[in-house]
């Protein structure tokens, strides 16, 4: 039981870095109506910026702050310099040219940091764990970003539904021609659109950076997962983020876990370790569309959401 909790935590964990990243990719593909590859690339950036920033100042604070600053700064310098050229495009020319984007961050980062990957340590303060039930040991800094994740989507939610800039984005997301026509200056509305996604998929990089390998790529496979949560919860809908992300966190997060251990007991070793891990990987594509079947615009589309 005490290991199902903590395997279920680490769901809910992974849960939380899926919508940081969905969010933004939900901002900026509900509001513009543009399909982001490089998304995956400003949670490297942040993760690399935060490693070095902490090696230099030892300062968690400052580490967090500039990551968030240089995903941000990024996204508004990509929007300008080349997204908003394609808006007007069909899809097909935002995945090619949002996939050259990764392409280029991942070659800059081996040329700045090196093709080997660094180390981001966890700060000294957020390194031990703590007993949150009888018997369930787990550690802080897990903790802390959960908390952080809870955290933000409420910041989220609370800027997006009760502000006038909030009110300004769903008008923008609803008719950009009706908000232009009413005096939002729509260029400024992307740039800051495709912005603070961008530090939303920086947040998630600078917690994510302790726990997981610092290298160029980094932000690919995460990137997948995002799209799947994308789908599962619904093009376009924040709400339908939410659910999708911690569904997909659990499951993949137990999946990796329990199935093993099920194929390991009932099938000849040598047959368990070539199945699991199939099994294992091709869970939540599975569960995607098994949604899809029933839910072809996902679990809470933007309409409804």
């Amino acid at each position: 039981m005490t290991q199902f909790a903590t395997q279920l935590l680490n769901g809910l964990q992974l849960g939380v870095a899926l919508f940081l990243m969905s969010a933004g990719l939900t901002l900026v593909l509900g509001i513009m109506n543009f399909v982001n590859l490089a998304h995956g690339s400003f949670f490297m950036i942040a993760a690399y910026v935060a490693a070095t920033t902490y090696k230099y100042t030892q300062s968690f604070v400052v580490s967090g702050l500039a990551a968030v600053a240089s995903a941000f700064a990024v996204g508004v310098a990509v929007d300008i310099i080349c997204v908003r050229k394609l808006y007007d495009r069909d899809h097909l020319a935002h995945v090619l040219a949002t996939f050259g984007l990764t392409l280029f961050f991942n070659e800059a980062v081996r040329i700045i940091w090196g093709p080997a990957g660094i180390f981001a340590a966890v700060p000294p303060f957020l390194a031990g764990q703590v007993e949150i039930a009888p018997g369930l040991i787990y550690p802080v800094y897990r903790l802390v970003v959960l908390g952080v994740g809870v955290v933000t989507g409420l910041g989220l939610y609370g800027v997006i539904v009760k502000t006038r800039a909030g009110m300004i984005v769903r008008a923008g997301g609803s008719d950009r021609m009706m908000a232009a026509a009413m005096g939002v200056n729509i260029r400024t509305l992307s740039a800051a659109v495709f912005g603070a996604g961008a530090a939303l998929a920086g947040l998630a990089g600078f917690m994510a950076a302790p726990m997981v390998a610092v290298q160029s790529g980094m932000g690919d496979p995460i990137l997948i997962l995002t799209l799947v949560v994308i789908v599962i919860g619904g093009i376009g809908s924040v709400r339908g983020a939410v659910l999708a992300s911690l569904v997909v966190g659990v499951v993949d997060t137990l999946g990796r876990v329990y199935i093993p251990m099920a194929i390991g007991s009932t099938l000849p070793r040598a047959v368990a370790d070539a199945l699991s891990p199939a099994l294992t990987s091709m869970l939540i594509y599975l569960i995607m569309t098994a949604i899809l079947v029933f839910k072809p615009r996902g679990l809470l589309p933007a309409s409804t959401g």
